[in-house]
């Protein structure tokens, strides 16, 4: 067992190598942004340093191998007003089994309709309205192995919906937490999006046919053009590493402080690094955070209260995040709540 937490352990921590193998950050070159949208008011409200803490149901997202800490079922309700009136759902369930802890989860990121114009025209629209869409869905399996070591997997399927275009793919995310045992002190890591590059299958002229030879310089079907079909070039999904730490600066009585830091390496950007707390006192929570190296991310914070009641606990939480030069107002800026049930 030790042999095969060492390998793993040293598996994980060679991943950023590869991902930071080349010589400048490829910005924009990933599709699905919304894989890197995080979900639970008490994540973001300490920083999205949270790859280490993660401890219930949100681990579906964060780190699935904190799934396991807490082996009862679950019940997870996310809501993100973001920017431009894009707003983004999730949910999760687990249950626990002697096996270990499966979890379902549902996502998608929506938007309002907007006007189509034509490039002859920018001025006044056609009449017609269109509207884009993110879909993931997925199924996640985590185990304690030990007392102080878990491990978890998530498998999810992807779908980008543009218009009246389409893209379909899958993803793996894998992640462990490791607590030594000292002021619970712990260390996670987490590999999420790792999968296969997606391209758009598109039919420009309507032929049934797609990616044409463009250089046959032939009317393939007879309608006096030639040439209208190109291959569509495939983008990458956002991959993206996470080594986080945390551990108690403060436990006594009913008061708790927690502090947490973590590393980021994304496929699409330049590492980025985060810091969080959170503060409790019995039922009331208080977090804040900061994220450096985004270009339009900083400070956040938030709060929560747990709920005791004869079916279950419910943990309801507030998060803002202040994006920078895009926040107009506090009204028009990242605002998340969340609600799990834990029975």
């Amino acid at each position: 067992m030790r042999k095969y937490l060492s390998f793993l352990i040293i598996a994980l921590m060679l991943i950023p190598m590869f991902l930071s193998a080349e010589i400048f950050a490829k910005t924009g070159t990933a599709g699905l942004q919304f894989l890197k949208i995080g979900i639970d008011a008490r994540a973001i409200g300490m920083g999205e340093a949270y790859t280490a803490v993660t401890d219930d149901i949100s681990s579906v997202y964060w780190n699935p191998g904190g799934l396991a800490l807490k082996p009862q079922s679950q019940v997870l309700f996310s809501h993100t007003e973001w920017l431009a009136n894009i707003r983004y759902e999730y949910i999760a369930a687990s249950k626990p089994f002697d096996f270990g802890v499966l979890a379902f989860h549902g996502a998608i990121l929506h938007m309002d309709w907007m006007d189509v114009y034509i490039e002859e025209n920018i001025l006044d629209p056609t009449g017609e309205t269109f509207t884009n869409s993110d879909i993931s869905t997925g199924i996640t399996y985590s185990n304690a192995y030990t007392d102080k070591f878990s491990f978890g997997v998530t498998a999810k399927y992807l779908r980008q919906n543009l218009d009246e275009y389409a893209v379909n793919g899958f993803a793996v995310d894998l992640g462990s937490i490791y607590n030594t045992g000292w002021k619970n002190l712990t260390v996670g890591m987490s590999l999420r999006n790792f999968g296969p590059d997606l391209k758009y299958e598109i039919d420009n002229d309507d032929d049934g046919l797609i990616d044409e030879d463009p250089f046959d310089l032939l009317d393939n079907d007879g309608d006096g053009l030639i040439d209208e079909d190109r291959e569509e070039i495939g983008f990458k999904i956002p991959m993206n590493f996470s080594l986080g730490i945390s551990a108690d600066l403060m436990r006594k009585d009913d008061q708790t402080l927690i502090a947490s830091a973590q590393l980021d390496n994304c496929v699409d950007r330049k590492e980025t690094y985060n810091i969080g707390m959170e503060y409790s006192m019995g039922i009331y929570k208080m977090r804040s955070g900061y994220q450096f190296g985004y270009d339009a991310a900083g400070i956040s914070a938030g709060f929560g209260v747990k709920i005791p009641t004869s079916f279950a606990i419910i943990d309801l939480d507030y998060s803002y995040t202040d994006m920078g030069d895009l926040t107009e107002s506090f009204l028009k800026t990242p605002h998340r709540f969340s609600i799990k049930l834990f029975f």
